[in-house]
């Protein structure tokens, strides 16, 4: 069956924060097989940030440009939208990626940490939506939100973490309700996929891979295909966490 018009992405945009490594590089590897030109913003890794441009720009020229900045300044954030539209005069797909994590014991959490979980996982990912929406109504685009399992079952020792990808999904569905008919909003919750780049033990990650039903971490290509599937082919979707998790969010 010939693909139709509507499942094309040749020629649209997405913006994709946090893009240059781990899951959000493989998501924009895929987005971009599929024909999409891309914004890619990072805050500090340049090097990566220019090497996979070239790498996506030796199999189509031109069609990647790169934004640095801190998504912490939210003065700044409507200038990631401004930089898209100026490059690509459109904007089809907002991919918001970006995030930190890290622990935040009680008793030993501090306001700068909450300020930038809190920023990066929930304020930024508001405010971009807010600036790209007008764009995004006018090509009938989405959004895509990295939320994550834990959303809804907190992770010990990360509770400012975990209330902000809560957060994010109720920001989700608001949006899906604020935005629509021209705009679906959606996002994608990844479980066991990549480890913490901080170092964690073989019994530790054994420990982890036994509450998964389907006993083994998935892989960054699992988010990106669920990415594709909400930005491609999910036109009567909107408001919904997509869960890749092997199955742990079933679990108790």
């Amino acid at each position: 069956m010939a693909e139709s018009k509507e499942n094309n992405l040749t020629g649209k945009v997405a913006l994709v924060t946090g893009g240059v490594r781990r899951i959000g590089a493989v998501v924009c590897r895929l987005l971009h097989a599929q024909g999409m030109n891309l914004v890619i913003h990072y805050r500090s890794s340049e090097k990566d940030a220019h090497a996979l441009q070239a790498e996506l720009h030796a199999s189509r020229p031109e069609s990647v440009m790169l934004v640095r900045g801190d998504l912490l300044n939210a003065a700044k954030l409507d200038n990631l939208v401004y930089e898209t539209i100026d490059s690509f005069e459109r904007l089809d797909a907002l991919i918001n990626n970006a995030s930190s994590f890290y622990p935040t014991p009680v008793g030993q959490a501090s306001e700068k940490h909450w300020d930038d979980l809190i920023g990066s996982n929930l304020k930024a990912p508001f405010f971009l939506a807010q600036a790209a929406a007008p764009h995004l109504k006018k090509t009938h685009g989405c959004i895509v939100n990295m939320a994550d399992i834990h959303a809804d079952r907190p992770l010990r020792s990360y509770p400012i973490y975990c209330a902000a990808k809560a957060g994010l999904v109720m920001l989700t569905k608001s949006l899906a309700r604020e935005l629509a008919p021209e705009v679906r909003v959606n996002a994608v919750a990844p479980g066991t996929i990549l480890w913490p780049e901080s170092d964690l033990d073989e019994i530790t990650k054994q420990r982890i891979i036994s509450r998964v039903p389907l006993k083994r971490s998935g892989d960054p290509h699992d988010i990106a295909r669920a990415v594709l599937f909400l930005v491609r082919d999910a036109g009567y979707i909107t408001g919904q966490v997509i869960a890749v998790d092997g199955g742990r969010s079933v679990v108790g």
